[in-house]
């Protein structure tokens, strides 16, 4: 098997999406984020709150236009919150989701924000991503995240002052 090389990561650009990227995030999801978990959203989920205020969709792109990650914020109130970042199992590691991260950080500071929020399961290996860039767990939700086998995992909320 031909393996395709992995762009650098200079060839990747973020940019903002919105509807129309909604098949391609329901497909990130669904490479990204393993089923025993129960992390991932549906799409009914990912279409009802891209309209609403506040709601930020950004795209990571590799060098040929492909969808590769994305993240899913909302700032209001002063306050920024993560809700989805999710990067294709074949491009981690390699600096996308820390991209997709800054990019979120960078736009709640421009829109004035003073804190920015997470919530990520216990064991998830990007807790590692977000505590480099100065997350701390502020809280923990006992069995939030309910696996489609059954399975029922923690959640801890995370915050980083900016």
């Amino acid at each position: 098997m031909i393996e395709t090389p992995s762009p650098s990561l200079n060839d990747i650009r973020i940019e903002s999406g919105g509807h129309r990227e909604l098949d391609a995030v329901v497909a990130l999801m669904e490479q990204a984020f393993d089923d025993r978990f129960g992390e991932a959203w549906t799409r009914s989920q990912c279409a009802g709150i891209l309209p609403m205020p506040g709601i930020c969709l950004a795209l990571a792109r590799d060098s040929a236009g492909k969808p590769i990650g994305f993240a899913l914020h909302r700032i209001i109130g002063g306050e920024g919150e993560l809700l989805l970042l999710a990067v294709a199992p074949d491009q981690r590691r390699r600096g996308v989701g820390q991209r997709l991260l800054r990019s979120f950080i960078d736009s709640a500071r421009d829109e004035g924000t003073t804190r920015v929020h997470l919530e990520v399961r216990d064991g998830n290996p990007a807790v590692e991503m977000y505590r480099s860039v100065g997350f701390k767990t502020v809280g923990r939700r006992r069995k939030y995240y309910h696996g489609r086998t059954g399975g029922q995992f923690d959640a801890l909320t995370l915050s980083l002052d900016l």
